[in-house]
């Protein structure tokens, strides 16, 4: 008994203005099953889909979970980045240095995410989305592993990464300091395997808090991990 993690997903203004931006800047297809907003399969072994999700909440500060593009080459990577921009993106800066091998780059809600370089031995083989590079703790790190029962792939120095057992995007968190929180940013939604009661009842076991009962027409129930990040579990899928 446990979650899947059913979607990684976008607090945004305009929902379908933003899957479209990400459907061109990731080649992926549209889902019909995201009760309140709109959905892209990823492609991904982890199984995940990337949801967008209305919300009114402004963006004040870098977000705190981002994704990590791979490159097969530095043809690829200037590509990549050229399709975002040409999609509506824009160069940003969080800190980089002038010279770093890697583009960071922003959707047209202002949601970062990088490009790397190629030869990232690290996501080898995870695919296009290489991984969702979260500000966070070691703590957080070991309760989404439990959460979601996927394994540690690393664990030093107060950094820890998860991978599905299936493959696919990695999610990592990058230890102290840590971002204020942007006001709108990404969140987890996951899928009971079973009943939505006991898989809430058994997320808090593992240091989840409670935000408040199920709302909304989906009875998604609202959860924080142990760092404050806001979660949902959706009914069963």
């Amino acid at each position: 008994m446990g979650s899947g993690l059913f979607a990684i997903s976008f607090d945004a203004h305009r929902p379908e203005h933003l899957a479209r931006f990400w459907s061109g800047v990731l080649g992926l297809e549209g889902a019909d099953d995201y009760d309140d907003g709109v959905a892209l399969l990823s492609g991904n072994d982890a199984g995940y889909r990337l949801g967008f999700r209305p919300a009114r909440a402004r963006k004040t500060a870098q977000n705190r979970l981002h994704f990590d593009l791979t490159s097969s080459s530095p043809e690829n990577q200037r590509e990549t980045v050229a399709r975002a921009i040409g999609l509506g993106a824009r160069y940003a800066d969080v800190g980089q240095e002038p010279d770093a091998s890697h583009v960071v780059l922003a959707d047209p809600e202002g949601n970062e995410f990088c490009v790397l370089e190629p030869g990232n031995a690290f996501l080898a083989g995870c695919g296009l989305i290489g991984a969702l590079a979260c500000d966070g703790s070691q703590a957080v790190g070991y309760f989404w592993s439990r959460a979601l029962g996927w394994p540690l792939v690393w664990d030093q120095e107060e950094e820890t990464a998860v991978q599905s057992p299936h493959g696919g995007t990695k999610i990592t968190w990058g230890g102290p300091p840590f971002l204020p929180d942007p006001g709108k940013d990404l969140h987890f939604d996951l899928a009971p395997d079973d009943d939505q009661q006991t898989e809430v009842e058994r997320l808090l076991s593992l240091g989840a808090k409670r935000l408040g009962p199920a709302h909304g027409g989906d009875g998604a129930v609202p959860l924080a991990d142990p760092d404050g990040n806001r979660f949902r579990v959706l009914t069963r899928r």
